[in-house]
């Protein structure tokens, strides 16, 4: 007599391979309009318990960049954007020098990107995460116990960029313009563009946003990394023991510390945990994100705290680690939180 178990069999693998090779992406699996998700999207039970966890009305620091140049302001800027890099890892800022109709222009043509009939789409999806161009659903779903409701185009613009006419041609001259943007508000936040990566995100509709999530909680590895949103909640950053909601700001970029630049500060910036819950809107949050890194090409190259920062009464709480060992560590597990900086920790 066959038993529950038997007559229910699940393969976990085949299930990816077959979603992953219909290149609709989670758009497509909207489109569709089915009204279940997939299993393979439904999240562990403590990842969906902590979903329901209530947040604060609190709101990330906001930073006002217009004296930024000035030598009478910028001390206090400076600090400003020090104390939320201490304090919350995360931080707003608004007049930071791009011009509202650029902000609109990449919002429209990456949504514009993801909008695409699914034919046209679907010829582009490609799952190649080192180099190039690659358009495809979930940097880690071969990896992760559980996929999140997102598509993404990703782009690496430094210090390998690719090819320009590999850029899909809907988006193209505004991914690069937008690149050129970003790295200026990068450079005047904290001053690092060695290493770009340029990533579209698309959260379509998902009709059961109770069970899954758009992406799990993580901590960035890069070093800082710039975000523009559009109208669409989603985005929560974790504040102490809360998770605090990130209302959109029409002409704010948002600012996070990563995994690297909490290790190259000794522990003086925080890195901190954030999440974009499933989007239960029928409109798409689109975001765009830039993440900037320390040169990854020289792979035996040593980074770590750095030497200016340490003294006998403050010494160093992480080792150095190699180019090698940070693209190891990142490609051989789903995203997470922290685990660099753990592992790092002496």
């Amino acid at each position: 007599m066959a038993t529950g178990d038997e007559t229910f069999s699940y393969d976990h693998m085949k299930e990816l391979k077959e979603f992953d090779n219909s290149n609709i992406g989670v758009k497509g699996l909207s489109e569709s309009g089915i009204t279940t998700i997939p299993v393979f999207f439904i999240q562990p039970p403590e990842t969906l318990s902590d979903l329901k966890s209530s947040s604060t009305c609190t709101e990330i620091p906001l930073i006002d960049l217009s004296n930024v140049n000035s030598d009478l302001h910028r001390p206090k800027i400076v600090e400003q954007i020090s104390e939320a890099a201490r304090t919350w890892g995360f931080f707003q800022v608004i007049n930071h020098g791009v011009p509202v109709l650029a902000l609109d222009e990449i919002i429209v043509g990456i949504k514009a990107f993801h909008e695409q009939p699914i034919e046209v789409r679907g010829k582009q999806y490609v799952r190649e995460v080192a180099r190039g161009v690659m358009y495809a659903s979930n940097n880690d779903l071969y990896r992760s116990k559980a996929a999140g409701w997102y598509d993404s185009l990703q782009v690496w613009m430094a210090p390998e960029p690719a090819k320009v006419e590999d850029i899909p041609a809907v988006c193209r001259r505004e991914v690069v313009e937008w690149d050129m943007l970003a790295k200026k508000v990068a450079t005047t936040c904290k001053g690092f563009s060695d290493t770009r990566l340029f990533m579209g995100h698309c959260y379509p509709y998902c009709p059961q946003p109770d069970l899954t999530v758009g992406i799990k909680s993580h901590t960035d590895y890069g070093l800082l990394t710039v975000l523009l949103q559009n109208q669409v909640h989603g985005l929560q950053v974790k504040h102490g023991d809360e998770w605090v909601n990130v209302k959109p700001l029409r002409e704010g970029l948002i600012i996070n510390i990563g995994d690297s630049l909490q290790i190259l500060s000794n522990g003086e910036y925080k890195n901190v945990e954030h999440r974009v819950l499933a989007n239960s809107s029928k409109e798409s949050r689109i975001s765009v994100v830039e993440f900037f890194q320390v040169d990854k090409r020289n792979e035996s190259c040593s980074y770590g705290p750095l030497p200016e920062l340490l003294s006998p009464e403050k010494p160093a709480i992480y080792r150095n680690f190699t180019m090698r060992e940070f693209q190891e560590n990142f490609y051989s597990k789903e995203i997470d939180s922290k685990s660099l900086v753990e592992k790092l920790k002496l």
